[in-house]
């Protein structure tokens, strides 16, 4: 029997529920039914359940369905002008912005370089990331993770991620390997190609059903691509069935809208928005935002404080991301230990899942702040912190490679990036930015 992960029924509930009582909907009757039954909470890795809780799939829609129709009490708007309208402080472009080439090759050698040094420890908790950098002298991280010297126990205890550990590690990167983190850049840089600025969310999903593989996605876009299939359109797509909507997924979408806004993150957070509307919503539609935000600004300025400033911005106050976001700068500004930074991070947001906007999205604006321009100690950080290890990686190297205008030797690679999308597989970093910089003017 083959166990399809993050689109079953019967494994969507316990997400749901978690859900429901992160965005304050009441929803003990529900979890009561769904308990009974012998229903299970939501797994902290796994996507799919065991075969045998298909028998709770009839069960598993109907509460689907209940806890669809119950609204949530808090103040995060949804439509693009409600949310401009939530922040009193939202940017104006910064006239006659220019761009040097070396920053925005500098941007995608950053997102390149944080997504590598993250993908061998993905869904390896903190303290094994830890244990894994201290047994092969790469603690504090300052370098690729290896295998080599890795004592037997260690390795054991914290497998590296099965995909991954084969073109990620020290010795056996030959180039950028392929990496959901780095496929949805060169969707968005195709969307932008073909359509322009003026690209619809309808135009988001065509292009995904034209070229992008149903098992390269996860989550809420695994969700959304199945809603599309089923004839469901944006922005139901998003909503219908869909725990992960405020996942990191359309996070890790951003990055393009910010690098050809230069100066402008209202603009780039408007073109963030009509993408992520397709899988998200709240939440994760703002942290889509927040990154394009930085991106654009990361562009043009002269320090990450200025960066994050920007893309909070765009994030309504009242929000909880913004909330997390603030208090993740206010203690990376304060304290000189980032790990005591991390703790705090994880007291706070320890209950999200691994991959969530919310908890990510202050990890790397944590990281940004102190690392304070260091391009290595500001993906060491992302990395250590143990959640979405590649995905905050490649967000915070993306905007410390901009800032700094490149990104040091030793995080740079064969210039050849793998893709499974039509036309990327083998491009190189120089060209995929200098196809970015004609977008800045089209």
């Amino acid at each position: 029997m083959i166990r399809l992960t993050w689109v079953q029924p019967e494994d969507l509930v316990g997400h749901e529920l978690r859900q429901a009582a992160e965005d304050g909907r009441d929803a003990s009757a529900v979890a009561a039914r769904w308990h009974a039954a012998g229903g299970h909470d939501a797994p902290p890795r796994a996507g799919a359940s065991e075969p045998g809780a298909q028998r709770l799939r009839g069960l598993a829609e109907e509460l689907l369905d209940e806890l669809a129709a119950v609204p949530s009490p808090l103040d995060e708007p949804g439509d693009l002008a409600a949310v401009i309208d939530a922040c009193p402080g939202w940017p104006a472009p910064r006239p006659g912005a220019a761009v040097s080439p070396e920053r925005v090759l500098g941007a995608w050698q950053g997102r390149a370089a944080g997504c590598v040094l993250g993908k061998p420890v993905e869904k390896i908790p903190r303290a094994g990331i830890r244990e894994i950098a201290e047994a092969t002298g790469n603690w504090p991280i300052r370098g690729w993770f290896t295998a080599e010297g890795l004592p037997a126990d260690v390795a054991a205890r914290w497998p590296w991620n099965r995909r991954s550990a084969v073109n990620s590690l020290a010795e056996n990167i030959d180039g950028i390997p392929e990496d959901d983190d780095l496929n949805y850049p060169l969707l968005a840089l195709s969307l932008l190609e073909r359509h322009g600025r003026d690209f619809t969310t309808d135009d988001v999903a065509k292009l995904w059903l034209d070229e992008l593989p149903a098992g390269r996605t996860f989550t809420a876009e695994r969700v959304a691509y199945r809603n599309l299939l089923a004839g469901i359109e944006p922005p139901a797509t998003a909503t219908y069935r869909n725990p992960f909507r405020e996942w990191i997924g359309a996070l890790i979408r951003a990055d393009v809208y910010g690098w050809v806004n230069p100066g402008d993150p209202g603009a780039a957070a408007g073109l963030a928005w009509r993408d992520a509307r397709l899988t998200h919503t709240a939440n994760g539609v703002y942290g889509a935002m927040f990154v394009a935000a930085m991106c654009a600004s990361s562009m043009v300025a002269g320090s990450v404080e200025e960066v994050v400033e920007a893309g909070l911005s765009v994030v309504p106050p009242r929000s909880r991301l913004h909330r997390a976001v603030r208090q993740a700068v206010d203690d990376a500004g304060r304290e000189s230990d980032f790990e005591r930074v991390v703790d705090r991070l994880h007291e706070r947001h320890g209950g999200l899942h691994w991959v969530h906007t919310i908890n990510n999205a202050a990890l790397v604006a944590a990281t940004l702040v102190h690392g304070r321009g260091d391009f290595t100690a500001t993906i060491a950080g992302a990395v250590a912190g143990g959640w979405d290890t590649d995905s905050a990686g490649a967000t915070a190297g993306s905007v410390v490679g901009a800032l700094n205008g490149g990104v040091p030797a030793r995080w740079r690679m064969r210039d050849s990036l793998a893709s499974s999308l039509t036309g990327f597989d083998g491009i190189t970093l120089e060209e995929l930015a200098r196809r970015t910089q004609e977008m800045m003017t089209s």
